[in-house]
Order: structure tokens, then sequence, then C-alpha cells
């Protein structure tokens, strides 16, 4: 009856009711109908033809009725394709069906109906079956037979979909258990993996790029999940990779792209270590061939991977290695105009850069060296909206290493072998001079001081002198904004005030620039600030430090001047006087030196200078400011506490009247 039967939908579901209902009737290994009825080969044989003839049915059914119905009737298909696999199910189910039927009847039978019938729809659900309904264990046995069908089938076939389904099963049970790994090997899976997609590849020319670049994804997650310890695997899937890209434009197509990202993060993913990933020789070649945009994208994600990992980059050729990845970031590509970019992207783009050069770092000193000197190399050619970022974390690498230098050359500091504190200041002095040029005078200002500091550290008094040359230069020609000045002339003043290193010419040298230039700045408060700040130059609070009374009180008294100056600007210019906010910051200064024990700084001066304050609040004139009254206040409740306290500080303080 099922032979007569010609109508594809009928003989379909009469042969699918006929596989149901003599399905617990085959004669099986513990069956009750084994042996007398017939044998495990026989029941093979029984669903084998009944496969073969359902899927014949089933591929007609395309070329029954007018072609204008042809998509209802795929859809139809679509619909029915369980009745088919049904039989695939049937046949895993038969305890009989060991390895070596299966390799020798099964599967060869079953391939030879899949691709004969040389329909789209068939070969992919069968190939689909085949994977998901026979064990592990026999893939990974007849891999060679599966894998020769694949570049058979039709080009319209999604063969990528069908290997990546198989690869996540072996890679499932490679998982399952570290028994099976030996399997893999004396099997040579991955060999025939890679051989089989580069002959799919090759039989389907007009296959896309992304689908190529899909079945390496693939065949790497594979890879890694199987052959860990295998980094030549890895980067053979690599090399594959560049060879199929090689000849064609950059990855522009967005669905490409995301499967060449996919390929390179794997690795990142899988080692939680950038260093392996130096190790690939292909991996480069690869992001080579990625858009200047994701290509950045994809610097980004490895320079996370640093940080997250914590992963230190120790020696030179692989920060040369890094930085070949990661160029996106630190120079223009391909005449992309940087203005283009979104500022504050750009800004964290570069930050990130910013702290991967923290993370490049070695005990060596030598080797510390070339590594500062290669990212050196690299930053500088990143042009003048690059270097403000990356400048400064190069610069505070190069002085811990001086810094660690320092320790073991005692006195002979910077005067021998291959590195050197003067070799590194050297190069610091260049490199910072390379930034002072591009704009950003405020920020070299600030290296140089802290240069400065560090030669103090290290006592070489020639070279801080230098830096501080080159700060005060740099405040003379470069910065002209008020508020900028301000702050340059707090950190020149700061800085210079923890110097040691300097003789008496040389500290009276920058001492005066200092002064000279804080009585010059554009408004007479900042001038005040500035100068009353001066006073600390004088006046060093460590044993060796310099202890100069009399310019102190110098320092103080042209503080005092340049307030009044301001006191009376402010009421000819408004018709009131300004807040008494500068002669109480004055006064507290009085103080601090007065109990440092500066013998020019007495109590009668502290008093006069208070009645002076009372005096203008007193003023019709005066601007009464909640803000320095209260400041006042606490100052008084200050010198109050201390007479009360007693000792040699409550005797000092005794004949200040509050």
């Amino acid at each position: 009856m099922c032979r007569g039967v010609q109508h594809p939908v009928r003989g379909l579901f009469l042969r699918s009711y006929l596989s149901q209902i003599s399905r617990d009737k085959l004669p099986d290994i513990g069956s009750e109908y084994e042996g007398d009825v017939g044998t495990v080969m026989d029941a093979v044989e029984f669903v084998l033809q009944n496969f073969t003839e359902m899927n014949k049915l089933w591929v007609r059914m395309q070329h029954q009725g007018p072609a204008r119905e042809k998509e209802k009737r795929e859809k139809e298909r679509s619909e029915l394709r369980d009745l088919v696999g049904k039989n695939l199910h049937v046949l895993s189910q038969v305890e009989g069906v060991d390895l070596e039927m299966y390799k020798e009847t099964v599967l060869p039978r079953v391939l030879e109906q899949v691709v004969n019938c040389k329909d789209e729809l068939a070969q992919y659900y069968l190939m689909d079956c085949i994977i998901q309904v026979f064990p592990d264990e026999y893939h990974l046995q007849t891999l060679e037979t599966l894998l020769g069908a694949c570049p058979q089938l039709q080009s319209s076939v999604d063969i990528k979909t069908v290997l990546s389904q198989l690869m996540e099963r072996l890679s499932n049970y490679a998982s399952s258990s570290s028994e099976v790994l030996p399997e893999f090997l004396q099997v040579e899976a991955f060999s025939k993996l890679s051989g089989a997609i580069g002959k799919v590849i090759e039989a389907q020319p007009e296959m896309p790029v992304v689908g190529a670049i899909s079945l390496y994804v693939s065949l790497l997650t594979f890879t890694l999940r199987v052959h860990p310890d295998r980094l030549d695997y890895v980067d053979q899937v690599l090399g594959a990779c560049v060879k199929k890209l090689s000849g064609k434009a950059k990855a522009e197509d967005s669905k490409a792209t995301k499967q060449v990202v996919a390929l390179l993060s794997a690795p990142l993913e899988k080692y939680n270590d950038i260093v392996t990933a130096l190790k690939l020789t292909n991996y480069p070649r690869v992001m080579d061939h990625l858009d200047h945009v994701t290509n950045k994208v994809m610097a980004v994600v490895i320079i996370q991977s640093i940080m997250k990992n914590n992963t230190y980059i120790t020696t030179a050729n692989r920060v040369e290695a890094l930085f070949e990845l990661i160029k996106g970031l630190i120079k223009d590509m391909d005449g992309t105009p940087i203005e283009e970019l979104d500022e504050e992207d750009f800004k964290e783009e570069q930050n990130s850069v910013a702290r991967l050069i923290h993370m490049l770092v070695n005990e060596d000193h030598e080797e510390m060296m070339k590594i500062i000197t290669t990212v050196r190399r690299h930053i500088l050619q990143g042009g003048p909206k690059r270097l403000p970022f990356t400048i400064p974390p190069l610069i505070f690498s190069a002085l811990k290493l001086v810094r660690g230098l320092q320790g073991q050359e005692g006195d002979g500091v910077g005067e021998e072998g291959p590195v050197t504190s003067k070799k590194i200041f050297q190069l610091l002095h260049q490199t910072i001079e390379t930034l002072s040029s591009v704009s950003s005078p405020e920020l070299a200002l600030r290296l140089f001081l802290q240069c400065a500091e560090a030669a103090n550290d290290c006592d070489l008094e020639p070279v801080a002198y230098e830096f501080f040359t080159q700060a005060f230069i740099l405040y003379e020609e470069e910065v002209a904004d008020s508020k900028a000045q301000v702050t340059a002339i707090h950190l020149i003043i700061g800085t210079l005030q923890r110097m040691t290193v300097f003789g008496v010419e040389n500290r009276d040298t920058l001492t005066h620039k200092a002064t000279g230039y804080s009585a010059k700045l554009l408004k007479k408060p900042d001038q005040c600030r500035a100068v009353y700040a001066c006073s600390h130059l004088f006046w060093v609070d460590e044993q060796d430090g310099i202890k100069d009374g009399e310019r102190v009180l110098l320092c103080l008294k042209r503080a005092l001047r340049i307030a009044n100056a301001a006191q009376q600007m402010a009421n000819v210019m408004r018709g009131s006087g300004g807040p008494v906010t500068l002669f109480v910051e004055i006064l507290n200064k009085y103080l601090y030196f007065f109990e440092k024990g500066n013998p020019h700084i007495t109590s009668n001066i502290i008093q006069g200078l208070i009645e002076l304050i009372a005096t203008e609040m007193q003023s019709d004139s005066s601007t009464h400011d909640p803000l320095a009254d209260a400041f006042l206040a606490s100052t008084m409740r200050y010198i109050q506490f201390q007479k009360q306290k007693g000792g040699l500080m409550g005797e000092k303080y005794e004949p200040i009247k509050v």
C-alpha cells in the first residue's frame, strides 16, 4: 500500500504512520522480536528504506501545483520536515546500531540520500538532524565521512550553521570529560575540520565574506575549547582568515566586521592574558583588515582586557607588538581627520591609552628603559591633540625608574652604566619640550616641576636648575591667561619651597624670580596671595632648612601693602572697600611664622594687624562679607585658645589682645 500511494503528502503521512507503529516491533538487541523474525541489520535496512522513500516524497512536494504557489508549498514542506527526520531519530534509538554499523552502513546511506536529493531545504535539515540525533563519539570517529559531504551540498545551503553546530557539539563533548581529549588528537579533529572549511569555502566562491569568517569563528571557538594549549592551531585559524580577507577592501559590512571582532575577541576572553595573544603572529594581520573605527574599538577592547586582568607587559618586544595592535588609538590612520571624532569618545580613548602606559613595567632597569623608549617613539606620532593625554603617564613612568635607580647609584648618580638618571632626565627634557610646542604650556610647566623635584631627590642640582629654568621660560613666554598664571606661580612656589639641592646662589636667583612674578600678576588679590606664599621660600621648617626671618617679614609687609592697595582700588571703583579677607589671610601667615619662632614676627606686629582689621571692618566704606567675618572670628578664637592653653605658646600669645 505504501508503495502504491503516489501523492507526496498522503504518502508521507502513510509512511510516517508505518514508522510509528513499527518502531517498537523492530528486531533489536534485547527486543522480543530479535532472532526469530529478523536481525538488527534488517531493522536498520527497513528504517533506511522508509527514510529514503519519505525523503523522495518530501522533495517531490515542491513540484506539485502551479509555480505561483511555490512559496506556499515550501512553507508546507518546512512544516512536514519532522516526519522525515523521525526516521533518523528511530535509527539513533536502535541499540544494535553500534559505531561500526553506523560507520559502515548508516551514515554512508543517509549521506548518499542527502547529497543526491539536491534540495536546499532537505540537505540543510537532514544534515542538522544527523548532527543532533546521533551520539557525539560517533561524530568524532566518522568526522572525515561527515565533513566529506559538506562541499557536495548545494551552494545555497547554510553550511556555516551546520558546521558551527557540529563544532559546538564536539566542543561540548570535549568539555564533558578530560578522558576524551586524546580521541580528538588521535582522529586529528582540528586538521579535518580546518580542511573541510577550506574546501567548503573553495567550493562556494560566491559565499559572502561574513559567512567564511563566521566559519573561522566557530573553528577558533572549537580550538580554544578543545586545544587551548595549541597556540599554533589558533594562529593557523587566524592565518586562514587573513588569507580569505587578503585582496579585499577593509571589512566595512557591519556583519562581517562583527565576526572579525568576535574572532579577535575570542583569544582574549579565553586566555584573559594579552601576552598570550601577542604571541600570535597573525593577530595584528587580522586587525589590519578592520576599518578605522572598528580597529579603534578592538584596540579599546584589548586595553580593557589588560586593565581588567591586571596584566603587566614586561618586555620591549611585547610592548612593540601591543602598540602595533592599538595603533588606531595612537596615531591617525587612513588619513582620517581627527576633527571628525566625537570629543568625549576621543578623550576616553586617549585616557585608556594613558592607563595602559602604567601597565608597562619591568623591575630590570635596562629593560624598563627600552620599554620607555619604545612607548615614546610610538606616542610622539600621535599629533598635538593626543600628546597632552599620553606624555604625562610616560613622564611619570620614567620618573619612577629614576627613583628606582636612586638607591642603587648612591654618590655616583647618573655617571656610568647603560641606564643612568642623567640619561633619563635628558629624555624627559626632550619629551616635555615636544609637549610645550603643541600648545600645552601649562601641562609642560607642571611636568618640568615634577622632573625638578625628582632631580632634587637624586641630588642633581644642575639638572634641577635647568628644569626650573624651563618652567620659568614657559611662564614668561607661553602662559598668558591670568588664571593660568596664578595657578602656575603657586605651583612654582610650592615646588621651590621643597627643594633642598640648590646652593645659595641658585636658590636666590630662583626665589627672586618667583617673588618678582608674584608681584606682577594682573589682579591685586592674586598678587597679594602669591607674595605672602613666597614667604615660605625663606623659612623651611626642617632641621637644615633656610630660616631668614627678615625676608619673611618683608614678604608679609609687601603683601599687606598690596592688600591695602586692593582695598583702596575697590573704594575708588565701587565707592566701597572690599572685604577684609586678604587681611585675615595675612594675619594667619603672621601667626604661622610667629608660632614657628621667627624673631622678626612679634606680638606687637600681630596686635597692630588685628587693630588694622578691626578699623577696616568699622569703616563706612567696608563691605561686610559673612565668609570673611566667619574667617576672622575663627582666627580670633584660635588666638584665644592658644592664650588659654598655657605653656610656652600661651606665654607667647599672652600680650595679644583680642
